[in-house]
């Protein structure tokens, strides 16, 4: 089992490194396709291995010189760190009322929503105006948001990330992806602290953590090699069809549910 886990972390996480969408918004739905974790557990190891690609990936990129606004994803990052904590938060309370089957498909219904819109918003988003704010408290706010509904989906971030950001701020799909990546590192980062400082990573099962993360790690530099010689229309192809295929697990997992 585990060589399908690792198998899985390492498909994710390229794609995810390539169009900013993390790799989680594909393992985390797999994850419960697969069965055997509860959903708790799923999202843990879900967000440890965001979090280590997601290191890896913005490492690159910075070497790399990839486009990225300072002043844009600094503030999102800050207020993705609270939002990660406030996310945290949320599920363990969901957790703790509510059955395992429950929390499977609400928070599968949720991403299968959110993928739905931003698919929408992706194919038109040429016929929609930009607000294109500046400032840091646009910047924060929207890190916030994108923080909580991160680490309560345990996605990462997701394509929500990249559509949000275009819309607000008017970047292009590849700045907006380091932008994505570098909000998301925060988010998991105060989620990981968040989950330490309560109820401890030995309430959760972690057995299969490793190749999890050792897979997340390996997608992480790959995709960061890979998105530098791919143009945003072959970025724009892959983003859409990754939305596509989610889509299609998320609502497969919550029919399996219900």
């Amino acid at each position: 089992m585990g060589i399908v886990y690792f198998l899985i972390a390492i498909t994710a996480t390229t794609v995810g490194a390539i169009t900013g969408i993390s790799g989680g918004v594909i393992m985390r739905p797999a994850i419960d396709l697969l069965g055997g974790l509860d959903a708790a557990s799923g999202s843990v190891i879900s967000s440890v291995a965001v979090f280590c690609m997601t290191t890896v990936s913005v490492g690159k990129r910075m070497h790399q010189k990839a486009p990225l606004n300072s002043k844009i994803s600094i503030p999102l990052a800050c207020g993705a760190l609270a939002g990660g904590s406030i996310g945290h938060f949320l599920l363990s309370h969901v957790v703790a009322r509510v059955s395992n089957n429950h929390v499977t498909i609400m928070q599968n219904a949720v991403l299968a929503f959110v993928i739905a819109c931003t698919f929408l918003y992706m194919l038109n988003r040429s016929k929609i105006a930009s607000l294109d704010l500046a400032g840091i408290v646009p910047a924060v706010m929207a890190g916030i948001f994108l923080g909580t509904q991160a680490a309560f989906l345990g996605i990462g971030g997701g394509p929500i990330n990249v559509a949000v950001i275009i819309f607000l701020f008017g970047l292009s799909l590849k700045a907006a992806a380091t932008c994505s990546l570098i909000t998301i590192m925060a988010a998991q980062a105060s989620n990981i602290i968040s989950i330490h400082l309560g109820n401890g990573f030995g309430a959760y099962d972690l057995s299969m953590l490793a190749p999890l993360a050792i897979g997340a790690v390996v997608g992480g530099f790959l995709g960061a090699s890979v998105s530098k010689r791919l143009s945003d229309n072959r970025t724009d192809l892959m983003f859409n069809g990754v939305l596509i295929v989610v889509f299609a697990i998320s609502v497969i997992n919550v029919v399996r549910a219900v």
